[in-house]
């Protein structure tokens, strides 16, 4: 780049204008840190509701507050915290400045902003083309990632198709043109350009990526060039080959060097895209990432690999007639249009050459850090990556060895890359001690993608300045993804994040062994039990989920299933009282499994079979109690009538015996006092359990010999007897003691008595009910009436 031109004296205007940005950008960054308090009062404000424009205009400070607004307002209280925000920096701001400037700029007069256009337009081409190794080309910048591509598309049907300018499409029908993609591509990269472009789907040909040697994620290039050759002899004209420096999923690169000579040999275009293309600014190059270089055209996302917002993307390309080029849509006569790179002519001088090569490989060197901690994970597979820069030794030993070791550095230079791709991995032989039935019935896979989805998701909440994804691949299945070029600059990704990133997976790992595990024991000991259905949920990252089914008459199957989801709901709100390592909750909010309790990821110490008895235990805690409080209130509304009757008779027949003398209140006393009376009425006392109702003789005496009144005795709850400091459902450990079913309820317990206790007719008839609900075991009522 150029040497720094010798300082002048500010435009006043433009001075003016990087103040009011930071200014703008200080504004909108302090809604990150806004408190709560504030977020909450927004809340409702009825500023988020759209309403008519304002007759008298608002200051600029007035509308920034409502852009932030808008940016914060519906975030939730510390949710922000955890998203991903891009670290802009003062090379961000340089960028959001160049898009003011050329706003700025377009209003100069036609040729000062000719010539300045042009200065932006050449410099910026020539630092990229420097950059990146590619010599004498040309570059178009745009928005739209895709764009360059589609305009690459229509200068190469403009160079092969003569009559193309003047006769439209008509002319495509005499050799119908062919546009080669690899299976990695971007997904609807090809139905774009057709669609754009005007032509069939038939013109899309997708090339298939290698089955037998080499990476699964390289196309593949014996059979490209069958498929050449077929379209030639059909009649059909090849035109563009678009071929990976970098897949989307694995970002594997292509055989570039034979594709570009299949190019060569059939007259066909190669355009190369992708992630790896960012190390070609690197000192050290692999020769598979190298060819890239000798592409007719190549496509450039500088945004996200330099950490720069709002830049477009770049198109290299070499062409010679630059009336072709104009023709395409590549170049353009008009100089507004040429202000695109503004932003990046801004953002690379600000970088320079070191800062960008800086960037660039500080997101190599985590990936090869996070490489290195990934082979040591026993359960962590890595797709297809090997150590990067290392060639192995060839030393004496016979021709076998050397070509042997030659082969094998090729393979490895064609498999570096700076994209990370691993996934739990666990083989069925060592994931269950009785034998994996996914992994008989083929279903393991789909439960190990299941766990690595989680494992992406939880390291995302857990690092995320991390900047992995989750990525789903047609051989691996899903995957843990690090793209650091993509990332790293975005978010400011460090190597103390790598270290804590490896921390955490070092945590999980153990979890997700553990869980594969005790899978099937977890499915056998649920089919112990009559109650308990094992619900078949291959996509949940857990031990299962289970449904506890009810003992129930029920002829209608509408209530029937409401039962079923009440009994489920308390006990899914019981499991989630309990002290104890392991989640329960409902499941997927879209699942197809409802009224269910899906437990979570399990530790190595869990004891499966104490898990699945309380869960068994507490759903029949919950359906008897259910039953007995439905019962309840016809019960007892019976017994209070009852007893009302029987004592009423009772006291009649007092009244029979002793006279009407002994009801006067003074002469009774007198009567009482000379002569006492030995009748008396009895209490009633009702057990509701048993739905009897007795004396209570019985129960006064056996008080009167044991010195006075005995407390009623507290029902023995079904809550698990912990020791302290442990929790539940661990081996070793006294973890929870299972009710008996016969001890539910039992006379003793839920029996109360009721009746005079002073020796009165008690005439006055009053019922008082005394109710007592046990927690898990049932309930018990008594009446007392004087």
């Amino acid at each position: 780049m150029e040497a720094p031109i010798e300082q002048a004296p500010v435009d006043p205007m433009l001075a003016e204008m990087g103040e009011n940005l930071n200014k703008a950008i200080q504004i909108l960054e302090d809604g990150q840190r806004e408190v709560a308090d504030d977020r909450e009062r927004r809340k409702y404000s009825r500023k988020d509701i759209p309403g008519p424009l304002q007759g008298g205009g608002q200051d600029v400070a007035s509308i920034l507050q409502l852009v932030q607004n808008l940016m914060h307002g519906d975030e939730e209280d510390g949710r922000w915290e955890h998203r991903r925000m891009q670290n802009v920096g003062e090379q961000g701001h340089m960028a959001l400045l160049g898009h003011s400037l050329a706003a700025y700029i377009s209003v100069l007069d036609r040729e000062r902003l000719r010539k300045l256009t042009t200065r932006i337009l050449s410099d910026t081409t020539l630092w990229l083309c420097r950059l990146f190794r590619y010599e004498n080309g040309s570059a178009y910048y745009h928005e739209d990632d895709r764009e360059g591509l589609l305009k690459v598309c229509r200068l190469v049907i403009h160079s092969r198709y003569d009559d193309f300018a003047t006769e439209g499409f008509t002319v495509l029908g005499s050799q119908q043109p062919v546009v080669y993609q690899s299976a990695a591509c971007r997904m609807g990269l090809g139905q774009y350009l057709c669609s754009q472009l005007g032509l069939p789907l038939s013109c899309l040909c997708t090339v298939p990526c290698n089955t037998m040697f080499g990476s699964q994620h390289q196309m593949d290039v014996a059979l490209l060039d069958r498929l050449i050759k077929d379209d030639m002899d059909s009649g059909k004209l090849p035109l563009v080959l678009i071929a990976n420096a970098g897949s989307p999923g694995a970002g594997h690169t292509d055989k570039l060097s034979r594709l570009k000579e299949l190019c060569i040999q059939y007259d066909i275009w190669l355009h190369v895209e992708g992630v790896n293309l960012a190390t070609l600014t690197l000192g050290c190059v692999t020769s598979s990432v190298m060819a890239a270089t000798k592409a007719d055209s190549m496509t450039l996302t500088l945004g996200p690999w330099l950490g720069l917002p709002a830049v477009p993307a770049v198109t290299l390309y070499r062409h010679e007639d630059p009336a072709l080029s104009l023709a395409a849509g590549l170049t353009s006569s008009q100089p507004v249009e040429k202000l695109r790179a503004l932003p990046l002519w801004l953002s690379l001088q600000y970088l320079g050459h070191d800062g960008i090569v800086e960037r660039i490989r500080h997101a190599s060197q985590l990936s090869q850090q996070l490489l290195d901690h990934l082979k040591k994970q026993a359960s962590i597979k890595t797709t297809g990556m090997t150590t990067r820069f290392r060639v192995p030794p060839i030393s004496g030993g016979s021709l076998q060895d050397v070509l042997g070791s030659l082969v094998l550095s090729i393979v490895e230079d064609e498999l570096n890359s700076p994209v990370v791709v691993f996934r739990f991995s666990q083989d069925s032989s060592t994931a269950s001690s009785v034998g994996s039935a996914e992994g008989c019935l083929g279903w393991e896979r789909e439960v190990q993608d299941s766990l690595n989805r989680w494992l992406g998701e939880r390291l995302v909440q857990l690092v995320p300045a991390s900047g992995v994804d989750v990525v789903d691949l047609e051989d691996e299945g899903t995957c843990v993804r690090f793209n650091p070029l993509m990332t790293a600059a975005v978010l400011g990704t460090q190597e103390a994040d790598m270290e804590a990133l490896v921390a955490r997976l070092t945590e999980i790992v153990p979890l997700l062994s553990a869980t594969l595990r005790l899978r099937q024991e977890f499915r056998e000991e649920v089919y112990r039990h009559a109650t308990l259905a094992y619900v078949e949920d291959l996509g949940w990252p857990g031990l299962g989920a289970i449904r506890y089914l009810p003992r129930s008459e029920e002829p209608d199957a509408g209530r029937r299933q409401q039962e079923v989801e009440k009994v489920n709901s308390d006990l899914l709100r019981k499991l989630k009282e309990l002290d104890a390592d392991l989640s329960f909750s409902t499941g997927p909010e879209f699942g197809p499994e409802k009224n269910c309790v899906f437990v979570g990821m399990a530790t190595e110490d869990l004891d499966v079979a104490e898990l699945v008895k309380t869960i068994a235990s507490l759903g029949k805690d919950i359906e008897e109690s259910g039953k007995l409080l439905e019962n309840m209130t016809e019960v007892v509304r019976w017994g209070i009538q009852e007893a009302e009757m029987q004592l009423q008779k009772a006291s009649d027949q007092k009244l029979m015996e002793e006279g009407v003398l002994r009801q006067i209140p003074l002469v009774g006393s007198m009567l009482n006092w000379l002569s006492p009376s030995q009748s008396s009425v009895q209490g009633r006392t009702f057990n509701l359990a048993l739905g009897s109702l007795d004396t209570t003789e019985p129960t006064y005496s056996s008080r009167t010999q044991t010195g006075g009144e005995t407390p009623p005795t507290t029902p023995t709850s079904s809550v698990s007897k912990q020791l302290p400091g442990h929790k539940l459902f661990r081996r070793g450990h006294g973890s929870f003691d299972a009710p008996d079913s016969t001890s539910f309820l039992t006379p003793n317990e839920t029996s109360q008595s009721w009746g005079p206790q002073d020796g009165s007719t008690g005439l006055p008839l009053q019922a008082e009910p005394v109710l007592t609900e046990a927690d898990t075991q049932g309930a018990e009522a008594g009446f007392h009436v004087r």
